[in-house]
């Protein structure tokens, strides 16, 4: 059964979706730019039956509150606020692109918050050239589209900081690239891997969607990289 709840915060309200088992260890999903927490329904059944899931609508997006200020960053401090108010001192991390660049954002700069950290399709951080952001559709969307520009603009041309950072990391990690299909380039995340002192890379060929495409075989790599953790604290090889 599926909780809908939400989260105040002094700056904005975050909605979030809760399952699993309660009682058991926390595991967080962060969706990726312009999708929301139901992003993961279709692989959250299977995903990690031995945790508490909390799927979480970043700050502008879906039925968390739109501020108008946008960030990484800004998304990493509402997720450490989201631990806090729920009193969570350790959690595992699964972030799809956008919101993988949020995860390991929080697991460099606060390393004991994050048990075990799976990053989909997710680039080292470096700067790239930069392109006009769309016009906003005709059509309604899930989420504030003023996000676009802001994130975009941090992904062309992230802080220096992030890249030399990720050694910083202690959580054991698991890169999922997408292969061939995906747009990000396949050697950013082999490096991405290299620089996280504890992490490994699985490619499913997929695209940039992995979990999406393939919910089977994403399950099948993530699952037991998150439920082992819990039975002898180490990942697999």
């Amino acid at each position: 059964m599926t909780e809908h709840r939400t989260v105040e915060l002094p700056e904005v309200t975050l909605a979030y979706r809760e399952s699993g088992t309660p009682g058991a260890p926390p595991l967080l999903l962060l969706h990726a730019l312009g999708e929301r927490a139901t992003d993961w329904d279709g692989v959250l059944p299977d995903l990690a039956p031995h945790h508490r899931v909390l799927a979480l609508d970043l700050r502008g997006h879906g039925d968390s509150g739109r501020p108008g200020r946008y960030g990484l960053e800004l998304m990493r401090d509402d997720v450490l606020g989201f631990l806090d108010a729920l009193g969570l001192d350790r959690v595992d991390v699964v972030g799809h692109s956008m919101g993988g660049v949020v995860a390991y954002l929080l697991a460099q700069e606060h390393p004991e918050r994050v048990g075990r950290l799976v990053l989909e399709d997710v680039p080292a951080p470096h700067p790239r050239p930069a392109s006009p952001v769309a016009a906003a559709p005709a059509e309604p969307v899930d989420f504030d589209w003023a996000v676009v520009a802001a994130v975009k603009g941090q992904i062309d041309t992230p802080e220096p900081v992030w890249l030399e950072r990720l050694a910083a990391i202690a959580a054991p990690t698991l890169v999922v690239a997408g292969g061939g299909a995906s747009h990000v380039p396949q050697d950013r995340l082999a490096e991405l891997a290299e620089r996280i002192p504890d992490c490994r890379v699985v490619t499913v060929e997929a695209g940039h969607l992995v979990h999406h495409a393939r919910p089977a075989e994403f399950v099948a790599v993530v699952a037991p990289f998150l439920d082992l953790a819990d039975r002898t604290g180490g990942p697999p090889r």
